[in-house]
């Protein structure tokens, strides 16, 4: 099983969703955030879950209780999380986001 990488922005943007859904109502945001592990979690075990999306070698899971759309790829080592995009908003921001190596 390959590891998962996030992107930084990524990860911002599933803070302020779970932030903005824990303000609405107590508990929501973790309710979001234990939906995006479960994907993650099934994305690592089956890569090829993902419907592909138009940019070759992306793929896309949507989140089922959350307008939320997970955008990764998998490379040679690990699998990269480009986006955990809202669905009705700013289509394809995502798309110049380079793989980070720390």
């Amino acid at each position: 099983m390959k590891f998962i990488v996030i992107h930084t922005e990524a990860r911002k943007e599933l803070d302020a969703a779970i932030a903005y859904y824990e303000a609405q109502k107590v508990g929501l945001g973790l309710d979001l955030l234990s939906e995006v592990e479960t994907v993650i979690l099934k994305i690592q075990q089956n890569p090829n879950l993902g419907t592909p999306h138009k940019i070759a070698g992306i793929r896309r899971y949507t989140i089922q209780r959350f307008p939320y759309i997970i955008f990764y790829t998998e490379l040679e080592a690990v699998i990269w999380v480009i986006a955990i995009a809202h669905s009705k908003r700013k289509p394809n921001y995502w798309k110049q986001r380079n793989l980070e190596t720390e």
